[in-house]
């Protein structure tokens, strides 16, 4: 979102590493690692391998790096800041300013050693326009102030940030603007902020990016099979700053992601699982499965427990293990109400809504991005991911890498608010997903059993319900063509044997019908030919694409074959049908890569350029060594016979512009004459398949060389 072209090597800073016990940002070391990492990015820059030369060269030219942060989420929630907060909005808003200030700060610094990057010359003044722009949305300035924009970014808001941070931030733009000025920049682009999906798990990480977190407990499908247990580690920490006693954020944790165990379980536990079967081996091999279970359920497979223990302790047949979606515990009598109690016991409700001891007002500092759980009803407000991406980008020299998590009931209005929200909010861009609407997405918050159930079996139904109807518009019912109808008819020679395509279009443009009509060809041939376009006809009407039908009939080979004339853009055809769906597809499809002259090429002013031939380079005419090679003056007629004009056009310049004349006109009678001589030798115009002369003549239905005697194939 930089510059098309570019690429640059990502970096991202963990921002909770830079939080002290006592909640204090330590704005040195993260000034340090922000300075740190710009010159490491720097260096990569030349290290690095681009996938195109357009690519690496204009990286190089630019020098574009990648500086971000992770992990804003979870610092906002072990401070007790809601993600849907002023305050939230104003400590993103000013961390991102440090980092990108500081950063362009130490580019500048570097320039003065090094020199600006190479494109920086040509964009000086832009450059410093758009760096007095950030420095005016770190002062909170009025839309008057900034300079050629038309939507004011938000700023940092005094009144919510803490005042270290916002002093931080304007020190940081000031400093990059005074020596910006004064040095320039060594890299055009320092920061954007990436999505850290994967490296996020290893950096230790609880949030990606500026996201807040997906779910307090969520489950990653992995690319090889299987998936993990994600359990978001900052609750403990989040309660104790809300104040709350050790005790108190125990229980909460428990009743959020359970006792990990089924001793003492209601309904499901090792006194009621040894009356089903159950032995001391059995009962270990599930406990220790179930720190990593979604559901108690999952645990209960023939994997965990063995084939053999499922077939012989516990009577069931290798059909019910088969099975995919099979759930033994209801197979061994447990209700769906003994599962999910067992169940809260065991993994807990994944969610802090209703949990014991938690205050109200304290419920949205644990807002994720969805629903958390099977009961959790909260989750944060598309506004608020637009927001927050605001308050940031005023400060990114790219774009920023964010998901705007929707729910699986989000409607078409839904959609059409969030983008306007961005647009006027001053994003560069946003990806929108709605929970569920893909068949595989790699985490989850939730599984079907219970309510999930219910509304997967919904969506599903009306996933039918539309699929359906779709099918009836394009497949069961004819779409009718209007009485009066454009179209147009398309006159041509293919192989000798003339043919008329005409076609009648929709109100809107696309073609509903053709019709074929050759010209003095036999009944059987023509009945075929008018069968064939009705077919077409048909297809068109009830929805079969004309993409389709291009598809299947070009390039079909058979004859009647070869040139076409009266046509202006497609001359060879492999077949009567092959013609006919180039000239539908180049007309209704623009696929001029079906017809051997382009568009272009028609108008009469064009001109064709080979960039392979030395001679249509874009070079400078060289005066002196034209003036050198040009055609001496003496070499011509009127100078030869010098002394027999008088200089003003009285001597023999009529008589050599008569010769020319007399030339042309002979040029001119001797081709004329030449065209008379092939029409009475019956001459075709059409190239012998042999030898390549243009001496074919009529013989019957087909075409005779006579030079080489060779036919068009049935004579």
């Amino acid at each position: 979102m930089f510059l098309d072209d570019t690429a640059c090597n990502l970096a991202s800073l963990n921002l909770t590493k830079f939080y002290a016990a006592d909640g204090q940002f330590e704005l040195e070391h993260f000034r340090h690692a922000v300075r740190l990492w710009t010159i490491a990015l720097e260096i990569s820059v030349l290290m690095a391998s681009f996938p195109s030369r357009s690519i690496a060269e204009k990286s190089y030219q630019f020098r574009t790096l990648g500086l971000g942060y992770a992990n804003l989420g979870t610092v906002l929630m072990r401070q007790g800041i809601p993600y849907d907060s002023p305050k939230a909005l104003a400590i993103s808003g000013a961390i991102t300013a440090i980092m990108t200030g500081e950063a362009y700060g130490t580019s500048a610094e570097m320039a003065a050693e090094l020199s600006p990057f190479p494109g920086y010359a040509n964009n000086r003044e832009h450059m410093l326009r758009v760096i007095r722009n950030h420095r005016r949305a770190a002062y909170q300035a009025p839309q008057a102030e900034y300079e050629h924009l038309t939507i004011a970014p938000m700023g940092i808001r005094p009144e919510h940030c803490p005042p270290d941070m916002l002093l931080a931030a304007r020190r940081a733009w000031d400093h990059a603007l005074e020596l910006g000025t004064a040095y320039g920049y060594r890299n055009a682009q320092v920061t954007v902020i990436a999505p850290t999906g994967t490296i996020g798990l290893v950096m230790d990480c609880d949030t990606t990016g500026i996201e807040p977190d997906f779910a307090l407990v969520k489950f990653k499908k992995l690319a090889g099979g299987g998936y993990f247990k994600i359990i978001n580690q900052s609750l403990p920490m989040a309660l104790a700053t809300l104040g709350y006693t050790d005790q108190q954020a125990q229980d909460v944790v428990r009743y959020c992601v359970g006792s990990q165990t089924l001793k003492g379980a209601p309904f499901i536990n090792h006194d009621t699982l040894r009356q089903k079967g159950f032995d001391d081996a059995a009962l270990e091999r599930l406990e220790s499965s179930l720190g990593q279970a979604f559901e108690i359920q999952f645990a209960f497979n023939k994997f965990t427990l063995g084939e053999a223990f499922c077939v012989e302790k516990l009577g069931l047949t290798e059909a019910q293990l088969n099975e995919i979606s099979v759930n033994m515990l209801k197979t061994l009598g447990f209700t769906q109400e003994e599962i999910a109690a067992a169940n809260d016991f065991c993994c807990g409700t994944m969610t802090v809504e209703g949990a014991p001891y938690l205050k109200a007002e304290h419920l949205a500092v644990f807002d994720c991005a969805n629903r958390c759980g099977r009961i959790g009803q909260r989750s944060i407000a598309v506004d608020a991911h637009i927001r927050m991406m605001a308050a940031a980008q005023p400060f990114i020299s790219g774009a920023i890498s964010k998901t705007i998590n929707m729910l699986a009931d989000a409607t078409l209005e839904d959609v059409k608010a969030a983008y306007l929200l961005a647009w006027k909010s001053m994003v560069k861009a946003v990806a929108l997903y709605r929970d569920g609407s893909k068949l595989s997405q790699p985490l989850s918050a939730s599984t079907d059993s219970g309510k999930a159930v219910e509304a997967v079996t919904s969506v599903m139904g009306m996933a039918e319900k539309i699929t359906e109807r779709v099918l009836v518009r394009y497949l069961a019912k004819r779409r009718p063509l209007p009485s009066r109808r454009s179209g147009y008819t398309q006159k041509a020679i293919v192989g000798g044997h003339k043919l008329y395509l005409r076609t009648g279009e929709y109100e809107d443009g696309t073609v509903g019908e053709i019709f074929l009509d050759m010209h003095k060809e036999g009944a059987a041939f023509r009945s075929l030919m008018n069968c064939f376009a009705i077919a077409i006809s048909l297809g068109l009407q009830h929805g079969v694409p004309l993409e389709e039908f291009v598809e299947a009939f070009v390039f079909t080979r058979f004859e009647p074959n070869g040139p076409v004339k009266l046509n202006d853009r497609i001359k060879m055809s492999t077949s009567i049908i092959d013609y006919i769906f180039r000239e539908l597809a180049v007309t209704y499809l623009d696929r001029y890569d079906l017809a051997q002259v382009k568009e272009e090429d028609l108008r009469m002013d064009s001109m064709k350029k080979d960039d392979m031939d030395p001679e249509c380079s874009e070079e400078e005419a060289d005066l002196d060594a034209l003036a050198k090679s040009s055609v001496l003056t003496e070499h011509l007629p009127i100078r030869r016979n010098s002394g027999k004009g008088n200089g003003h056009g009285n001597g023999h310049g009529h008589s050599v512009a008569r010769q020319v004349e007399i030339t042309r006109e002979t040029l001119t009678l001797t081709e004329i004459k030449n065209a008379k001589d092939a029409k009475v030798k019956g001459y075709e115009g059409d190239p012998c398949p042999e030898c390549k002369q243009f001496t074919m003549v009529r013989n019957g239905t087909c075409l005779k060389c006579v030079t080489c005697g060779a036919t068009s194939g049935c004579s």
